[in-house]
This record gives C-alpha cells, sequence and structure tokens, in this order.
C-alpha cells in the first residue's frame, strides 16, 4: 500500500524514539492503544493539537461496539481503519520524512499495526486572535488584522476575496526551521513571470530556518545585500492586502508572522495609507499630498534650515527670524547631530520600554531633558523645533522602515551641505534621486510612475481619485487584465 511507510509498529516506535528522544522532549507524546481490535501507534506535539477535538473524535474508537460485524482482516488493516475512522481530515503521507514532518507541524500521527500510516488534521496553533496593527489604524474601517497563524490570516483574506481563482500555494522552505510560507496571487490576474520568480527565488533558500520570519525572506528573496530601502511593502491589514491581490500583486504569509508582504511595489506604495480610501476622495487627496510633503520635508529640512541660519545671503527678508539668536560655544553641525542622536536614542527606548512607563518616559524626555538643554545653553531653541517637527515629519510616513531610511538620508544631506554649502545640498539631493531611480527590484522601476514617467498613472498616484472612476491596474505589476471594471 502507498501508505504503508514501517513494516511495524515496533519499527515505527523505534524510528520515532531516535529522531524525537524517548522521554527527552515534554510536549512529544508517543502512546500505544486501540482502535477496537486494531493496535495503534499514536503520535502528536501536545503544544499544536487542539485537545477537544482530538478527544471527541478518537475516543469513540477505543471501545468496542457489539453491533459491529466488521471483523479485522490483518492484510487489510487499512480497510479496517478507514472503516472506523472516517475522518475528513485524514490524510495518508507517502514516506517516513512526510509523516514526521505532519508530525511536527501539528496533525496527530497513527501507525497501524503493520505499520500504515495516517495524519490527522486536529492541530491548533497557539497564537492571539485577530486585532488592529497599531501601526496601521483607521478612524473608520475594520479592526481585525492579522496574526501569527498562517491558517488564520488565510481566513481574513479568503474573506475579503471570494473568488474561486484566489491561490494560497504552500512551501516549506529551510532544513531545520520547515517554515510554512504561502504564495498568494488570482490566479487569472497575476503576471506569470513574477509568479515564477518568487517560486523560484523560494526554492534556491538553503538556510537552517527564518527565525526573523518575513524580514529574514525579503533579504533572501531579493539577496538585499546593503541596500536600506524596502524592496516590499509589509502590512497587517487584511483590506490592504486583499486590494493589492485585487490589482494583481503577490503576496506572501509567512507563518508566525502577523506582516504579509506585497510584491512587486514602487517607493509610492510606500506612502499609501487606507485612510486615505475612508475619506471623500478629497479629503483622502489632501492627506495623500500632506503625506508627500512630510516625507520630502523629513529629509531636507534641517539640511535647509541650516543652509539659511549659516549663509546670510540666501536668507530672504521675509524670513529673518531663521537663525541661532543666542551665542553658543558649541557649533550649529555639532547641536544638529547631538539632537538627532538624542531623537534615535529616545526611539530606541520607546520600543525597549514597557507600554505603561513609555508615556512617563516621553514627558521626561521630550519636556524636561529639551527644556533644561536649552537653559543650560547646550541647544539653541531652533535646534529643539526644528528637530521637533522633523521628527513629526518622520512619524507622518506611513511605512516604518521607510521612514528609518529617511532618516539616514536626511543625514547624508545634513553633512553635504555643512561640507559644501548649497552645491553639497543640491548634488546630496541629486544622489539619493538617481539611487531611488536606479533600483530595479523584480526588473521593476522602483520610483514609478515618475521615472519611467506615465503621466496618467502619476496623476492616480498623487491624487485619490473616486473609486467608481474607471481604474487601470498598475503597470507595473502586469496583470493579465487591466480593467477593473
Amino acid at each position: 500500500m502507498s501508505n504503508k511507510i514501517f513494516a511495524s509498529i515496533d519499527e515505527a516506535k523505534d524510528f520515532l524514539y531516535s529522531k524525537l528522544g524517548k522521554d527527552e522532549s515534554f510536549d512529544v507524546c508517543i502512546k500505544e492503544l486501540h482502535v477496537k481490535s486494531l493496535p495503534i501507534l499514536l503520535v502528536y506535539m501536545s503544544g499544536l493539537v487542539d485537545g477537544n477535538t482530538a478527544t471527541i473524535q478518537l475516543t469513540p474508537l477505543f471501545f468496542e461496539d457489539e453491533d459491529d460485524e466488521f471483523e479485522i482482516d490483518i492484510e487489510h488493516e487499512d480497510e479496517y481503519f478507514n472503516h472506523r475512522f472516517n475522518f475528513y481530515g485524514k490524510s495518508e503521507p507517502k514516506d517516513r520524512d512526510e509523516f514526521l514532518l505532519g508530525v511536527l507541524s501539528g496533525p496527530v500521527g497513527v501507525i497501524t499495526l503493520h505499520g500504515h500510516g495516517y495524519l490527522l488534521e486536529l492541530r491548533n496553533y497557539p497564537g492571539r486572535q485577530p486585532d488592529e496593527p497599531d501601526n496601521e489604524k483607521v478612524i473608520r474601517g475594520s479592526r481585525d488584522g492579522f496574526a501569527e497563524n498562517i491558517l488564520i490570516n488565510a481566513g481574513l483574506i479568503r474573506r475579503r476575496i471570494r473568488d474561486p481563482q484566489l491561490r494560497f500555494e504552500l512551501h516549506k522552505i529551510t532544513s531545520l526551521g520547515k517554515t510554512d510560507v504561502a504564495i498568494v496571487y488570482m490566479k487569472e490576474l497575476v503576471n506569470k513571470k513574477h509568479l515564477k520568480w518568487v517560486k523560484k527565488r523560494l526554492d534556491e533558500i538553503k538556510h537552517d530556518g527564518l527565525t526573523m520570519a518575513d524580514k529574514s525572506l525579503e533579504e533572501w528573496l531579493f539577496k538585499q545585500r546593503y541596500h536600506p530601502l524596502p524592496f516590499v511593502r509589509y502590512s497587517e491589514r487584511p483590506d490592504i492586502i486583499a486590494a493589492h491581490l485585487l490589482e494583481g500583486h503577490i503576496a506572501i504569509v509567512v507563518d508566525t508572522s502577523p506582516s504579509v508582504i506585497v510584491l512587486p511595489i514602487s517607493f509610492f506604495h510606500l506612502l499609501q495609507h487606507a485612510e486615505e480610501y475612508r475619506q471623500a476622495p478629497l479629503i483622502g487627496s489632501t492627506v495623500r499630498l500632506l503625506r508627500y510633503l512630510a516625507a520630502f520635508f523629513a529629509m531636507t529640512l534641517l539640511p535647509i534650515w541650516y543652509l539659511l541660519a549659516t549663509h546670510d545671503e540666501y536668507l530672504p527678508e521675509a524670513l529673518s527670524f531663521i537663525g541661532a539668536k543666542e551665542e553658543s560655544t558649541i557649533p550649529l553641525i555639532l547641536q544638529i547631530i547631538i539632537a538627532q542622536l538624542g531623537l534615535e536614542y529616545l526611539r530606541i527606548a520607546a520600543i525597549h520600554t514597557p507600554t505603561p512607563l513609555s508615556t512617563a518616559m516621553g514627558l521626561v524626555a521630550g519636556i524636561i531633558i529639551g527644556q533644561i538643554a536649552i537653559d543650560v545653553g547646550l541647544f539653541s531653541a531652533e535646534i529643539v523645533l526644528y528637530s521637533a517637527v522633523t521628527a513629526i515629519f518622520t512619524f507622518a510616513i506611513p511605512t516604518y522602515e521607510l521612514g528609518v531610511v529617511v532618516k539616514y538620508f536626511q543625514i547624508i544631506v545634513l553633512l553635504s551641505t555643512v561640507i559644501a554649502g548649497v552645491s553639497g545640498f543640491f548634488i546630496a539631493v541629486f544622489i539619493i534621486f538617481s539611487y531611488l531611480c536606479a533600483l530595479r527590484p523584480m526588473q521593476v522601476p522602483y520610483m514609478w510612475p515618475l521615472v519611467p514617467f506615465f503621466p496618467k498613472a502619476f496623476l492616480r498616484v498623487m491624487i485619490r481619485f473616486p473609486m467608481a472612476d474607471d481604474a487601470l491596474r498598475p503597470y507595473i505589476v502586469g496583470a493579465r487584465d487591466r480593467k477593473r471594471s
């Protein structure tokens, strides 16, 4: 038989003990039981099994039924077991490795007297229930978000796209971790070249495990090396992922991660937010434009202020209030760097600080320390002001990874401005822009539709059009059907 993977139940027991150890792990359960008159070996991981369902399904098997006239036939014990246990969630592994991997993934393993193997779908992964993501909040809209359970995440997407062409291709990657990764796409829309590229990169991963889940996977997919910019979009909102799938994008769900990867993307995808589509088109467009300006000023405001504060010839009369009014022994650029380092340490400390203490820490750092630094002459008041405004602009960027990168770009522009003045400022901005234009992850222009310039697509990127308008799917995803209506 195809599912006869051991010569006997004793051989199966020896194999499992050699792989899982005997009494070495408290959560490994290997028990000898009977299904009516048939001896079986039950194997499962206690922390991955739904105990109540397992009890309800398996308990009736262990008692004799006087009215049951189906006699046991050793030569056909697989039929005997199938007759007694006609369970919808039952599968037959083809070899020992598939059986062992199944048990380690959560299903209950069963070995019959003469070595027939079965896997019973009785798993229940531990984890939290869907909650609203902290970093993608909306005023109106759904409050459910992805959890660390790949089954729950698949259900949240299925609930929003009830179409038979929605595909969830499951892959197990890495040699030791055996991480479950699902490639999600719309079969009739997805670009086959992009889908083939993703599958090929997954097959090329030769590593022991992806403990950092989706972020580790991004680095393996794109061989990112030291590029600071994110090449994918992360989202914890099922509605955002569903919207991208309908546009023809590919999503990747990694088990144990509450974030889902979207690709291919452009730079402008990283600046979009669900709140724009929960407001009227005019309001959504205004919010979007404000966010684009925030990203620009987060990188350039401090360098521009430094340029005007140190070069009076560039300062118009209407802006004469700009510039440090108090003399200080500390150079202006050093004050800026110290302030930026202080904000960066504040961000790091906020991550490590327990939630009940984070408010108190923010008050101490932002008000008391900042005011005392001004009073003792460490900073001028304008340094604190413009550093705080820059931080606000950074927080307005919806993608956390992009917000961090913009801060480092700001340092590059600032140092170039200090070294070469106004020429250094424009040279640094030009180099950064050229770097962004040169990026082509998945052979997709990172700055599309600005470079190369697609006027209609760029207009839709800048303005949130009404949903009733006939929209096309983005050109860069290469969808086989671009019309959405």
